[in-house]
């Protein structure tokens, strides 16, 4: 019998900690992963442009480069490939410094293997469900900003660039739930598939990135706006 909700996909685990990485290695792989270790960062980037991954598992601290500097070069290459990066649990600077390099989420250590797990998939789903749900209007217009979900280009007046993978996620999410109040709570377990009651920044960050890419005055949004105690509310015009 076929377990649906078992996922095939190949990751690349880049991890220096030969312990960690191992276990990390046969767990994931009894879920059914593909699974590719390196060791530092140097090797990390040369798996990365000599093969195909769905996914990256992102250490931080790394010999000869460190996680920050992989995932600038992974981005260059590839804006849509989800990157789970590893922080230390003092480091709130790493972790917003992480997300902003263009990480789609952090989970600190030491963390439950279940918790890392169950993010991993539910990346890889999230990921899935866009594919499907650009296909028939990959193209989208916000005032002057148009964004491409099928390349993830956005492009604002003269100026472009790449989206990483879960900002459109994010935008692609708020975009067709237009008009209807979305609760921080939705949003991380919609699009981030976490629990809510984990403490993150996540969420705040991706909008406030969001609203500097399209807003003219991003303190005083027109397109996402802050509902107090409540959350955010998308409104555009449709213009796809």
């Amino acid at each position: 019998m076929v377990d649906e909700n078992r996922l095939s996909a190949k990751i690349l685990l880049v991890e220096d900690e030969e312990s960690l990485a191992s276990g990390l290695e046969f767990n994931l792989s009894e879920e059914g992963f593909e699974v590719d270790w390196a060791k530092d960062g140097r090797q990390a980037v040369d798996k990365f442009n000599k093969g195909e991954y769905d996914l990256i598992i992102l250490d931080i601290m790394l010999p000869y480069q460190n996680g920050f500097e992989v995932a600038k070069q992974v981005r260059k290459k590839d804006p849509q490939i989800p990157i789970l990066m590893l922080t230390a649990k003092t480091s709130v600077d790493d972790k917003v410094k992480g997300l902003e390099l263009g990480a789609d989420d952090y989970i600190t250590k030491p963390f439950h293997l279940q918790e890392l797990l169950l993010r991993v998939k539910g990346m890889l789903r999230r990921k899935n469900w866009y594919i499907k749900s650009i296909k028939q209007n990959p193209v989208y217009k916000i005032g002057d900003c148009e964004i491409n979900f099928d390349n993830l280009k956005f492009r604002k007046g003269k100026v472009e660039f790449n989206l990483t993978h879960f900002e459109a996620i994010l935008l692609k999410y708020l975009i067709e739930n237009k008009g209807r109040v979305i609760s921080r709570r939705e949003l991380l377990e919609n699009v981030w598939n976490m629990n809510p009651e984990v403490e993150t920044r996540t969420v705040d960050i991706f909008i406030s990135r969001l609203r500097k890419y399209f807003e003219d005055d991003p303190a005083n949004p027109v397109y996402i706006k802050s509902i107090r105690s409540s959350g955010y509310i998308f409104e555009a015009d449709d213009n796809i």
